[in-house]
């Protein structure tokens, strides 16, 4: 019934990758169950016969997901299914998709969707890495036009040594976490975060990534080679008119380059200059005499892009004005939002990031339950795009996929930036509303979000800064131009995407997209020391508007206090059925969080000012005190009984005053001194190691009356008895 198929790769160390098809999902277009240990992925394709009417993009949807059962677990919530995508997903599905979509052909337009599903888990292998090798042996075992194979492998550097594919146990101690997506010839995509390392060791992640690649693509070539699938569909997407593509670029290109090598750093005044150039154009068709519109703004497009490539190429000179390394003016403000804990502005040219951070306690900290990960995440990061920050008139409708995958790049790197728990008790969110944008609106957030910090007291382990490259080649002339500092056209024009953060001491994360092929590690290594010099560039105009931490928390942020009480107390503080604790925080206004770890109790209390987080303080140390002989307490009388008085020393925890220890004079009665609630001072003189019962005196806080002699008689008195 199955004609099935498999391809192993041996991985070199012991591990092997299979690539099995026609057992599953044999209805589309293509589809692939990729195994690798008791890990199973399935990734299937499907795209359409024909192109929409009027489409001139390339239509791809990828969506990876995990099914709860492959790692034995139920989904939470009340419906018990998987739902919408995790943001873990979500970043997945990008990490495939910005691969793949460079690699079907510019005039492929039919939809085409292809579907990851994590099936069979194993907790220590991590799927991610082998998501795009399984997306692009579906695309391999098809008939759907591909200029791959492709692959996508992860490269960690553990103990100063490279792994590819590292375990998710090794991958803890990694101080660089790279994903590389390539063809067998070609870089392609490239994401990560790394412990401040240099150019050379990233470049040499990407060496060692790449020679991976070219396995797992030479195992794709072969599997279609011997399915018979390298030939693919015939499609025709297109309508072209070559008369009219020529008269476009004859009549619009010298006025586009002109225009562009006098534009303007305000993007609107140049997209207006632009558009009246193609304006005129169309101005000479009328009714009668008609031109296919679509078509003109193609080709217009193409002429744009030409023109702007050359005028980089040729003159030197950017659609702004600027020199290729020369980096936009920066303002940087801090605290211009004073009700928020910690908040900053940061302006590069026309993108603008207005960034808060709010403390918080344990209890705000992320929950993570993902198929693969639990937990909680103490910082967090997020990113907001509004429709009016490109000037667009049009309504926000949720979190987009982009602002995810812009959010989780400044969250890398910023993150192996941020104190020890040690250092930091507090739950730290960030967010980055981008309210102007014209390129590298996610560095701008790296920028504003390590201004923020410093402005809120965060003990910021050293400031990151972040910076876009772009790339212009020619093939033919193998002329190209590395830019500092892209423009939003510059990134859609050019033929790389490259953002890199760091300290002044090396590298925390990155981001590349790749349009070109053959970009040799040469121009790579070249893009890096460029991106160094404008990463510091910009650390040093940061500094002068703050260049360390504030030393306190701003008066009106919240105060959290720390204490480590013995296990044995726990209970104590919390109360029966937490009525302790409870009390605590109803009478003080604090939160209190306790929680057992490596056999000692650990205590957070949170208040709102300090006056707050002192008297829940006191409280709580009252309740964990260990009272100790010698030590004097301020008590209350509880209960007074026939031989003395029981007074509580501290909550829940009384003694015994003997009414002989009441007061230096014999007492015939208790009550003759003491009350029940009257408040005395008392002092520890003994407890009792078996039984822990306090013995308590007050008469030694009492001044000691002088000890009276006894009368001296008169010698003849005496003789006379």
């Amino acid at each position: 019934m199955f004609k099935v198929k498999e391809k192993i790769i041996d991985l070199g160390d012991g591990r092997t990758i299979t690539l099995e098809t026609g057992r599953m999902a044999r209805q589309a277009n293509g589809s692939v169950l990729l195994k690798m240990g008791k890990t199973m992925l399935l990734a299937t394709v499907v795209s359409a016969q024909e192109a929409k009417e009027d489409t001139d993009f390339m239509p791809l949807s990828v969506e990876y997901k995990e099914k709860y059962a492959s790692s034995g677990r139920f989904p939470g919530g009340f419906l018990k299914r998987e739902s919408r995508s995790s943001d873990y997903e979500i970043l997945i599905s990008r990490l495939v998709d910005r691969a793949l979509r460079p690699l079907f052909p510019a005039d492929f337009h039919a939809e085409t969707f292809v579907t990851i599903s994590l099936m069979s888990a194993d907790m220590d292998i991590i799927p991610d890495a082998l998501a795009g090798l399984a997306a692009s042996a579906a695309l391999a075992v098809s008939d759907i036009p591909f200029n791959g194979p492709m692959s996508e492998v992860r490269v960690a550097r553990i103990n100063k040594k490279f792994i590819v594919n590292p375990t998710a146990t090794q991958l803890k101690e990694a101080d660089i976490d790279l994903m590389v997506g390539a063809t067998y010839d070609n870089i392609l995509m490239v994401e990560g975060e790394m412990k401040e390392v240099s150019e050379e060791e990233m470049l040499q992640a990407l060496k060692i990534a790449h020679d991976a690649i070219k396995l797992h693509c030479k195992a794709q070539m072969e599997l279609a080679q011997e399915l018979g699938t390298t030939v693919k569909r015939v499609y025709c997407h297109e309508e072209n008119d070559e008369v009219l593509r020529k008269k476009v670029w004859d009549e619009t290109y010298t006025k586009c380059y002109e225009a562009a090598k006098s534009s303007t750093a305000d993007k609107h005044k140049r997209i207006n200059t632009f558009e009246a150039i193609i304006s005129e154009f169309l101005g000479k068709y009328t009714q009668e005499n008609p031109v296919n519109e679509t078509l003109v703004k193609k080709y217009y497009h193409d002429v744009l892009k030409e023109a702007s490539r050359r005028l980089v190429l040729d003159d030197n000179i950017r659609l702004d004005g600027r020199k290729p390394e020369e980096i936009r003016q920066i303002v940087c403000e801090i605290d211009p939002l004073p009700a928020t804990h910690g908040s900053a502005l940061f302006t590069r040219g026309e993108t603008q990031s207005l960034t808060t951070v709010t403390l918080g306690t344990k209890l705000d900290q992320k929950i993570i339950d993902d198929v693969l990960n639990k937990g909680t995440e103490k910082f967090t990061l997020h990113y907001n795009f509004p429709p009016f920050a490109t000037g667009e008139a049009k309504a926000s409708r949720g979190i987009s996929r982009r602002e995810i995958g812009h959010g989780n790049l400044a969250h890398r790197a910023l993150k192996n930036m941020m104190p020890s728990d040690d250092e930091n008790p507090y739950a730290i969110r960030i967010v980055s509303d981008i309210l102007e944008s014209n390129g590298s609106s996610s560095m701008a957030t790296v920028c504003a979000g390590t201004l923020a910090l410093m402005d809120a007291g965060i003990k910021l382990r050293k400031p990151v800064s972040g910076i876009a490259m772009g790339l212009i080649t020619d093939k033919e002339t193998k002329k190209y131009a590395i830019l500092s500092d892209i423009l939003g056209d510059e990134d859609h024009l050019g033929d790389m995407d490259f953002k890199v953060t760091g300290t002044r001491d090396g590298i925390t994360a990155t981001q590349m997209d790749i349009k070109v092929e053959g970009l040799s590690f040469e121009i790579l290594s070249k893009a890096l020391h460029q991106a160094k010099a404008g990463r510091l560039h910009i650390l040093d105009i940061m500094s002068q508007t703050i260049a360390e931490p504030r030393p306190e928390l701003k008066p009106h942020a919240p105060r959290i206090e720390m204490l480590t009480i013995p296990k044995e107390l726990i209970g104590a503080l919390i109360g029966p059925g937490g009525k302790v604790i409870q009390e605590i925080q109803r009478v003080t206004g604090a939160t209190i969080i306790v929680e057992e770890v490596d056999g000692h109790g650990d205590v957070n209390i949170f208040g709102q000012n300090a006056e707050v987080i002192t008297a829940a303080l006191d409280w709580v140390k009252k309740i964990v005190t260990v009272p100790e002989i010698g030590q004097v307490y301020r008590g209350k009388v509880k209960t007074i009984v026939q031989f003395g008085a029981f007074v509580e020393i501290l909550p829940n925890k009384d003694g015994l005053v003997h009414i002989s220890e009441i007061e230096w004079r014999k007492i015939d009665k208790v009550e003759d001194v003491l009350k029940v609630g009257q408040e005395i001072e008392v002092k520890i003189i003994d407890i009792d190691p078996k039984t822990g019962k306090i013995k308590l005196s007050r008469k030694e806080l009492l001044p000691r009356p002088p000890r009276q002699e006894p009368e001296k008689r008169n010698p003849e008195e005496n003789q006379n008895k």
